[in-house]
């Protein structure tokens, strides 16, 4: 009976080819977007869940608000994962993570290679997280000092195999020339990790200040045993606070308690967030890496819905639409005996196997698409993550699923024709129209107008973000690393680079007005002695004499630093919110004081810069100052050349001269600009193309819906014709019902519209207001679509010749 059904199934899908072929195109299609947005999706959501204690490792984030200032880190004080475990026995082991920012060089053949991965550890990390070592023990290879854990692949590229890296050395071109000695080597991090390292350096190795509560730079994990309540172990940080924060506190300002210290309006807490939350919902200063979007997901797996259930709608509106010519196939089957039962699971087959044939269709589409979507998503998905038994088995329940869902509607109207009136002719006046069909149609283009508009939006936040006025000229400034040279090596170098002649400044720049920049923030305050009302956060960057005018910056009042005036070695020059922080009017000539722990120093204001964006435009411009100082991590050239790579030649040139045997490393600014949004571009260009897929789908189903209507009044169009109708006015006719559809559609689809998109413009600071325009170009490019569809139909059977339509039945 089944290959009954299989049979006649696969003879009316040959006999209707058009349909057919429309059918199983748009549902390949939208199988082969939801297949690419799921497997972006299910990726998304498997990010740390490797690890073997991944339900129990809690990663430390600081809330802290300071004189209006609020810094939200990935980072807490280096004691707090110690001090958690020895007093707290809900906390089974803690681990550190420290100097995520920067590069380091290691020597390989006389040559120096830039690491970009590369951190300083705890020995507990491989207590905590799950990297399996293929050599070596790693959960002892950090105890000692100068002792690092690489991974296999960094094995390879420097020893050639992983064996010939066990107990060899490594030089690295730091502060001291540390040669550190290779203890064991761990499989590479996986992709979907929220941190990927190649190089973990014994902690022992760090110069710093150990014992301080206050200052917040490492990334502390901590692994609670089974059964813990995170949520209510997180109360424990207020006795911390209590007990390890506050007498440190008031080494250096008047502070009673917590409560005074909040009743001010400022905070300090701590709070935890699940490892396996941390690429999804974690968006703080100073991540190790570049986490992603929960919203995003949400948003892709929306879209990925639509466009299916946008192809299983056409297949429910041709198949419905298509129903006058089965309804005699019916009825005859019907007065011959055939069960309703029966006809069901027939056309359940036929919607069944033009899923499946649609299915494999699918697979080409993603295979072809599959290097396209990773340039897109930012991925490295290969055709076997398809092939995944579980995914694999998910892939072959989709066009069962589909089958059944696309197929029910049309399953339970064609059996459901009552076969005298079939045969006596009365089915035929109710098929050019449906209730359901419109219905479905609406949905259609809902969905389409929502992702243009949602295109149209990001497109102009996008567009926004790189027209505004960001208070500095990101513009051909070209960045050299610098931090293997020498304080007068690096001085040498910057005086040849600057005799150029199309190098018109140039600036020591080791801090930059673009994330994954260094970053200093201190505590200031307004008088000698700090309190909770005079106290607040600055950003404190070291720069010298030329740093403002090579960044194109402005100060709009005061000075900036020179060598003629002897005092700017305490100077201070502020940004624009730091005066209004301080007190508005005219800041010049005013005390700022800070700390080395226990003096207070004090430093007089001789400038303001105007407001710039340091951070991303998500974020509002804090207070920051600038002082003299030393920050050669880089050097900064303003140059102005049509013939850029002589110049990168020449500037190399000099380098290596000075450098010999050390990589030459730059960027140009306003690359490093563009990359703080590269989320966004990229969510564009996704909501681009699928956007345009999701109308395609929906225009072959309006094209084959058109078809069938002009079809099904063939001799009406013939009658009109020969009574005088025009061209304009047929192809009006059939028009309009669907023009109808559409404005119904933008009723219901814009105010959603408008509410998604606000929605996601409240992630920037800085960001567009949505105009009505915006609505009605989405309207608009709907109409035009639908109009266009239906009149490449509607104009054919408006221009066929009467005579033949009106011949014979």
């Amino acid at each position: 009976m089944f290959s009954n059904y299989l049979k006649i199934a696969w003879r009316n899908l040959l006999k209707n080819k058009t349909f057919s072929l429309i059918n199983i195109i748009g549902l390949a299609s939208g199988l082969a977007c939801f297949i690419l947005i799921t497997l972006y999706i299910t990726d998304e959501l498997r990010y740390d869940r490797y690890h073997e204690k991944a339900d129990r490792i809690y990663r430390i984030n600081s809330d802290i608000r300071f004189g209006g200032t609020a810094l939200n880190m990935a980072v807490s004080a280096d004691p707090m994962g110690a001090t958690l475990k020895k007093d707290y026995p809900q906390v089974e082991q803690f681990a550190r993570i420290y100097g995520s920012e920067g590069s380091k060089l290691f020597k390989k053949d006389n040559v120096f290679i830039t690491e970009e991965r590369v951190v300083y550890a705890d020995s507990t990390l491989f207590d905590v997280f799950t990297f399996p070592a293929v050599a070596g023990n790693a959960k002892t290879a950090l105890n000692e000092p100068n002792t690092v854990v690489i991974s296999e692949s960094t094995a390879k590229k420097y020893f050639g195999s992983v064996d010939a890296a066990m107990g060899k050395t490594m030089e690295c071109n730091d502060e001291r020339n540390r040669l550190y000695k290779v203890t064991a080597v761990i499989k590479d991090i996986p992709k979907n990790s929220h941190f990927i390292f190649d190089m973990f350096l014994s902690m022992d190795n760090v110069e710093y200040g150990f014992g301080n509560f206050l200052s917040h730079n490492f990334h502390t994990y901590i692994v609670l045993k089974p059964g813990t309540d995170y949520k209510a172990f997180e109360k424990n940080f207020v006795q911390v606070i209590d007990k390890y924060m506050l007498p440190q506190a008031r080494q250096f300002m008047q502070i009673e308690s917590m409560k005074d210290f909040e009743k001010t309006g400022n905070r300090l807490a701590y709070s935890l967030i699940p490892l396996t939350d941390i690429h999804l919902h974690s968006e703080r200063g100073v991540e190790l890496g570049v986490n992603g979007s929960i919203q995003y997901v949400y948003i892709f797996g929306a879209v990925a819905l639509f466009i299916l259930l946008i192809a299983c709608i056409n297949f429910m509106n041709l198949s419905t639409a298509r129903s006058a010519s089965r309804a005699k196939e019916v009825g005859i089957r019907k007065v011959l005996g055939t069960e309703k039962k029966s006809l069901i699971r027939q056309f359940l087959a036929e919607s069944t196997l033009t899923s499946f044939i649609a299915l494999l269709l699918a697979f080409a589409f993603t295979w072809l698409a599959l290097n396209w979507f990773n340039d897109l998503a930012a991925k490295d998905f290969q055709i076997t993550d398809l092939l995944q038994p579980g995914f694999l088995l998910f892939l072959l329940a989709m066009p069962i699923a589909v089958g059944l869902v696309a197929g029910s509607y049309p399953a339970f109207f064609l059996s459901s024709f009552k076969p005298i009136a079939v045969l006596k002719g009365k089915m035929n006046a109710g098929f050019s129209k449906s209730n359901l069909r419109s219905t479905l149609v609406v949905f259609q283009f809902f969905t389409t107008i929502l992702l243009i508009t949602g295109t149209i939006v990001i497109y102009k936040q996008l567009n926004y973000i790189q027209s505004k006025k960001i208070g500095f000229n990101k513009e051909q400034v070209m960045v050299v690393d610098i931090p293997s040279m020498s304080r007068s090596t690096a001085e040498s170098f910057k005086t040849e680079v600057s005799k150029l002649s199309s190098v018109k400044s140039a600036s020591f720049a080791g801090f930059l007005p673009v994330s994954n920049s260094a970053r200093n923030d201190n505590t200031w305050s307004t008088e000698s002695v700090m309190t909770e009302k005079n106290g607040f956060n600055m950003q404190n960057w070291r720069i010298d004499y030329d740093y403002i005018p090579t960044l194109g910056m402005e100060i709009i009042k005061g000075r900036n630093f020179s060598p003629q005036y002897g005092g700017d070695s305490t100077a201070l020059i502020i940004n624009e919110a730091t005066a209004a922080l301080i007190g508005g009017g005219d800041p010049i000539g005013k005390k700022l004081y800070s700390s080395d722990g226990q003096n207070p120093l004090v430093y007089t204001v001789i400038g303001v810069v105007k407001n710039f964006n340091y951070e991303s435009l998500r974020k509002n411009v804090s207070p920051l100052c600038f002082r003299l100082g030393n920050n050669r991590w880089a050097a900064a050239f303003r140059v102005e050349t049509k013939e850029m790579k002589n110049l990168l030649t020449q500037v190399e040139s000099k380098f290596k001269a000075m450098a010999p045997g050390m990589p030459f490393s730059y960027n140009f600014l306003d690359e490093s600009f563009d990359r703080m949004y590269r989320d966004e571009q990229r969510i564009g260009k996704i909501a681009f193309s699928f956007s345009f897929l999701a109308i395609l789908i929906a225009c072959l189903g309006l094209f084959g819906l058109a078809t069938y209507m002009a079809e099904q009044r063939t001799k009406e169009i013939g009658i009109r014709k020969v009574l005088g109708a025009s061209v304009s006015g047929i192809v009006q006719m059939l028009s309009k019902d669907f023009v109808k559809l559409v404005l119904i559609a933008c009723v219901f689809a814009i105010p959603l519209a408008w509410w998604a998109m606000s929605q996601w413009l409240q992630n920037f600071a800085y960001r567009v207001s949505i105009g009505w325009w915006v609505f009605a170009a989405a309207a608009v490019i709907a109409l035009i679509i639908a109009i266009l569809t239906v009149s490449s139909q509607a104009v054919k059977a408006a221009l066929s010749n009467p005579v033949k339509s009106l011949r014979t039945e």
